[in-house]
């Protein structure tokens, strides 16, 4: 499965679309995570407790927008984009989304 940010595949042609396939996780830090993270916070830096978390969350989300671009017959997606949005505290949404296509030389 080919997936590119760009709206097109270089050496491909696009002989249909099928559709916005998606792919959405929410995540929530571990107990620990938090209490580590919220004291690394203090001190300000990359923590990686957090990083962990969110890797895990695009991966997933990822992972499951190509399952649904297979569902529906698609060669590639293309104009992928991550969408991230903390809706409770210590919660975060992430969905990978894009165009779900056919291609052929």
């Amino acid at each position: 499965m080919i997936v590119t940010t760009t709206n097109e595949v270089t050496g491909y042609r696009i002989v249909e679309y099928q559709g916005v396939v998606r792919g959405l996780v929410v995540r929530a830090t571990s107990v620990v995570a938090g209490v580590t993270g919220g004291l690394k916070s203090m001190f300000g830096g990359n923590i990686s407790e957090y990083e962990k978390v969110c890797e895990k969350a695009r991966d997933e989300a990822f992972r499951r927008m190509v399952e649904h671009a297979k569902e529906v017959g698609a060669d590639a997606v293309i104009g992928m984009r991550y969408d991230a949005t903390e809706f409770i505290q210590g919660s975060t949404e992430v969905l990978a989304y894009g165009t779900a296509v056919r291609i052929a030389k």
